[in-house]
Parts: C-alpha cells; structure tokens; sequence
C-alpha cells in the first residue's frame, strides 16, 4: 500500500508535491520520496519516516524543476531499509525515476529474466526496482533511433503488460522528456487525472487519490483506466493510449472499505458514500437476524467506520455515541510492522469515555477485522469502561485469505477469520455478539454509486485472485518472505538519507 503522485506544472513543483504527499499519507508511514526534473537532470530527496520528517527546507531548495514525481509508502514487498524508499531511478537508456503502488506477483522470475536476458541489475529486493527495470529495457527496446517519442513510450508500456503480473499504478518520469502514468489491466490500484489552470499556462496532475486533487486546488478529470498509460510531456502535451489487451475494471475492494479517505472518489465511487451505504447494509442485517439484541447505543472505532456507525445507528433508529477519543498522533494499527508494536499502538491510540459505556450494552462498529489486535483490545477497554454487553459489528466480511496486491495482509496464520467460525472469532476477541457484512452487500453498496464497475478483486474475502496466478506454492512462499516473524528477523531499519543530483548519462 503506498500513495503515488506525479506532476508536470509551470513553475516549480516542490511545494506541491510535498503537500499532496502530506495528503496521501494515510497510505504510506514507512518512508517518502520527491524527484523533480530541471531539464536533464533529475533531484531526489528520500528517506525513512513521515512526509514532515523527511523533507526540511535544505531538501526542499534542492528540488528544482516545473515537474516531479513523489511518493509514500508503506512496505508489503523488499523490506523496510531506506534504501528501498522510492522513487528509483536508472540512467539506462534514458535517465527515468519511478514510483509504485501495488505488488508485483512474478517479481522473482522477472528479476531472473533482468540478470539472465535483459542484463540488468536489480540492486534491492524491491518489486518496484524490478518494475522500473522492465520499463527501462520495454523502452530500449521500442527506441528506434536516438529521438524518443510518445509511441515509443507506448509501446514501452505494452511490454511492459505483457511481462508484468500483479497490481501496479505507476509514476514516472524520463528526465527532459516528460511524465508517463499507467495502471495494471486489472486497474486493482487507483489513479486519477486532474488538472488547473494557472497563471502560467495549463497544469497536470496524477495521483492515487482524488482527494489530492482537491486540496491541491486541481480539477477531477477521470480515472485513469485499467491498462491505460498517459504522457504529460515538459511542454504540457497530453498523450494517452490504451496499451493492453482484455483490460477490465477490477478494483480492489478494500479500497472503499479502509485504505482510501473518506473525501476520495475512486474510479467514480465515493468512499464516503460506500461507508454510509455499508452501515445501510449492516443495519439490515442486525434487524433481519439480530433484532433481539439490546443495544442501548452505538459508538465506532474511530475513524475509518464512523460513516458506517452513523447510517446504522440511524436506520436502526439507535443512539450514536463517539465513546473513543484517538490520538492523531499515532499511526493506522493494521498498517504498523509487528504484532507486538500494533498491541502497544491500540492502547496509545485510543482512549475510552466511561460514561459512554458504563451500564449500558454498546454496539461497537469497526471497518473490517484483519488480525484482531485491535478488536480484542477495544472490546476490553469497553469492558473496563463499566460496559454491561459489547458486542461487535464489521462493515466488512471475514479477512480469510491474504492479499497479494499489495495490503499488508501477508499469512493465513495472522488473519482472525481464517479456519474460524463466527462464532470462534466472537469468542477470540472477547464479545458478546459478533455480526459481519455479506460480501454480496458490500459489493452491492460500491455498486450503487457506479453500477459500470462489474467486478472487484475481493481476494481478501473470497480467495478469489483475478489475476490467475496465485496458486498454494505462492501463498506459502509470500508468507514465509512477509510475515511478521519474518520481518522481526530483517536488520534494523537504517536511517540514511538519500539526496541525488543525477544527470543521466
């Protein structure tokens, strides 16, 4: 899960870039990135910690150029070293510096095929260094002379559809050439267009999200679409091509569940919409099959269910309550490496209103339930607050099966619902009552706002993988790499600060 951006302006694009990383942040707290062009040459500030860390007025003065790429992330592939914060670059056939989200799902046969056929170096255990490989040969390739152009870029990208697997919205830009954007055939990552009008002339944005958009003060133009690559070149040119075959709309579901905020549209959905939509359904539930519960009140887990918690506790004519006061200042718990840290982070996070709860049975509502620290956490503070009953609803169904696109949803063995009951895992996290969305419903609620989208990888859910690669074999070898056991043995992060002046060769 990471958050990506591209711009291609007419004046510098420094401050821009890093306000609309500060607003994508909800999508990546490992480490950030901002690469800026100024003709030939490439300026790149990257390292470990949050956008605000990361970036000081020294690095900020460094980033010269009218467009540039950034980036946050948060590591589901590679590992959490600062030299795998992106954007990457390579020099080879022309200077190019690339940003990802998503997860390539062949990165180690592609990475052979870089050393064996390609003859090119990957220098990190980064799927996204393989990727910006794969584009870098994909356009040596397609070059037929020494002037790069916009069909070349084209052709680049069609390869690299046809070697990649996986999900991937990308940025990137090819120094004095201008700025490509692309989405996987599936379109399991979102990316947007946007664009303003300023003073100096016509300006471009990509982004992950559209909220980005907004308070960059760009219009909404459209998704880009699944398969599809755009060109903005120095001048402002727009280009854009349709680069692969069978594309289909097949958006992650979990998009509009939790990782998108609230205020995005994604490829035409409001998030907001779906979350109240999602407590519309929820609500119908518990009146068709949990009627007899005494709930006195419902209060969310903030922030992400709040919407859901609200529409519920309206439909079902309930008192609504905030019963839990959040510290803004600690990171998304499911997001975080490390059980042991994501159990300290629940507790520092939240904080319980006891006359919210004291005597009363509290309906609590949370956006999905991965591995259950936190439900199991938030029913015992309920407890400890004088609540009489806890029960607990999800806005979304049973986390049964890891994701492979790119969610930090990595073993069987640390997802709650696997080989679990309801009723298991009511028991597993200390509630009374434990009621979960229908898969069907969720689907419906997204559909709502565009009936268009047929489709969504509902991996996480269903075990259903869309993209017909994922057998047991990978399953095993994701979570023996991923793992937090396995991320526990991984070196200590390094801190290191990455500052670069490339000028492609």
């Amino acid at each position: 899960m990471c958050g990506i951006i591209g711009i291609v302006g007419k004046s510098p694009v420094n401050q821009v870039l890093y306000d609309g990383l500060l607003v994508l942040q909800h999508r990546g707290q490992d480490a950030a990135g901002i690469a800026t062009c100024d003709g030939n040459t490439f300026y790149m500030h990257k390292s470990n910690g949050l956008v605000q860390d990361v970036f000081q007025t020294r690095h900020m003065r460094n980033l010269i150029g009218n467009a540039g790429i950034g980036h946050v992330r948060y590591p589901t592939a590679g590992s959490s070293s600062a030299a795998e914060a992106q954007p990457f670059y390579v020099n080879s056939p022309f200077g190019i510096v690339l940003g990802h989200n998503g997860n390539l799902t062949n990165s180690a046969q592609l990475k052979q095929e870089m050393f064996r056929q390609d003859l090119r170096h990957i220098n990190t255990n980064s799927d996204s260094e393989v990727l910006l490989n794969v584009l870098a040969h994909e356009i040596e390739s397609s070059t037929r002379s020494a002037v790069l152009d916009a069909d070349m870029i084209f052709q680049a990208v069609a390869g690299v559809h046809n070697r990649c697997r996986g999900a991937y919205a990308v940025v990137a830009m090819v120094a004095n050439f201008g700025l490509l954007a692309f989405r996987d055939p599936n379109g399991i990552r979102p990316l947007v267009i946007g664009e303003r009008m300023s003073e100096q002339g016509l300006e471009h944005i990509v982004a992950s999200e559209s909220v980005a958009l907004d308070v960059l003060g760009y219009k909404l133009v459209r998704d880009v679409a699944p398969g599809e690559a755009i060109f903005i070149d120095m001048e402002g040119n727009f280009y854009s091509r349709q680069c692969a075959e069978n594309a289909k709309l097949t958006p992650c579901i979990f998009e509009y569940v939790y990782l998108a905020r609230p205020d995005s549209v994604v490829d035409g959905v409001s998030v907001y919409q779906t979350r109240l939509h999602m407590g519309e359904s929820l609500a119908e539930k518990i009146h068709r099959e949990w009627r007899d519960l005494p709930i006195d009140v419902v209060i969310p887990i903030p922030d992400t269910s709040r919407p859901s918690a609200l529409q519920l506790a309206n439909a079902l004519n309930l008192t609504y309550r905030e019963g839990f006061i959040k510290n803004r200042y600690i990171g998304r718990t499911f997001i975080m490496p490390g059980q042991a840290l994501r159990k300290k982070s629940v507790r520092q996070k939240l904080n319980p209103i006891g006359m919210e709860f004291k005597g009363k049975n509290v309906l609590l509502v949370d956006d999905s339930i991965v591995r259950g620290t936190t439900s199991k956490q938030i029913v015992q503070m309920a407890r400890d607050a004088g609540a009489n009953k806890v029960y607990f609803a999800s806005a979304a169904p049973p986390v049964r099966y890891p994701n492979v696109y790119g969610i930090d949803m990595p073993t069987r063995d640390e997802l709650l619902a696997t080989d679990r009951t309801d009723a298991e895992i009511c028991a597993e996290i200390g509630a009374d009552a434990l009621i979960y969305q229908d898969l069907e419903a969720l689907v419906h609620d997204i559909r709502l706002s565009n009936p268009d989208i047929e489709f969504f990888d509902c991996s996480c859910f269903d075990g259903n993988y869309v993209t017909g690669d994922i057998d047991e074999a990978y399953l095993a070898k994701i979570e023996a790499a991923r793992g937090d056991a396995a991320k526990q043995d991984k070196p200590a992060n390094s801190s290191t600060q990455l500052d670069l002046n490339l000028v492609p060769a």
